[in-house]
């Protein structure tokens, strides 16, 4: 290797002939094939999924608050419901109250009625009874009479 000094065109980087001017129209002729080649499609392809993306996120967003919507209206609804069901068993659970104290009363007023007709007929029972008694009491005292006295002054 030979070290000898380098000459004034030697040490040029850049020559500015016509390979520059050159060199910058084949930049622009890359660029534009590059351009219609690559990047307008790539481009597109992209703007076609961004406007995708973004229809489908409003399509989602109507979605969601239609849901809640009617989540709102299900819960209001139902509790309307509930409390329709609510006031059936309460009024199913008066009219069964207010049966069974009828029942009762009238299941009462049907025992005291036995209770006063079974009373009534122990009374004439005892009664007939009473007179049966008498009858024999009549009976067996002027028997005991008689025999105590006699028959002929007892009559």
């Amino acid at each position: 290797m030979s070290f000898r000094p380098k000459t004034k065109e030697e040490l040029k980087v850049f020559d500015f002939d016509a390979t520059l001017p050159f060199m910058a129209l084949q930049f622009l002729v890359l660029m534009v094939v590059l351009n219609a080649v690559f990047y307008k499609p790539l481009t597109k392809m992209l703007d076609e999924r961004d406007e995708y993306i973004r229809t489908t996120q409003l399509s989602a967003q109507e979605r969601l608050a239609k849901a809640q919507k009617l989540a709102q209206e299900y819960e209001q609804k139902l509790g309307e419901t509930r409390k329709q069901s609510q006031a059936v068993i309460a009024a199913a659970q008066a009219d069964a109250q207010k049966t069974a104290s009828a029942k009762v009363a009238e299941a009462q007023k049907e025992a005291q009625e036995a209770r006063e007709k079974a009373g009534q007929e122990i009374e004439q029972q005892k009664q007939e009874a009473m007179r049966s008694l008498e009858q024999e009491v009549d009976v067996l005292s002027r028997q005991i009479l008689e025999k105590l006295l006699g028959t002929a002054l007892v009559k």
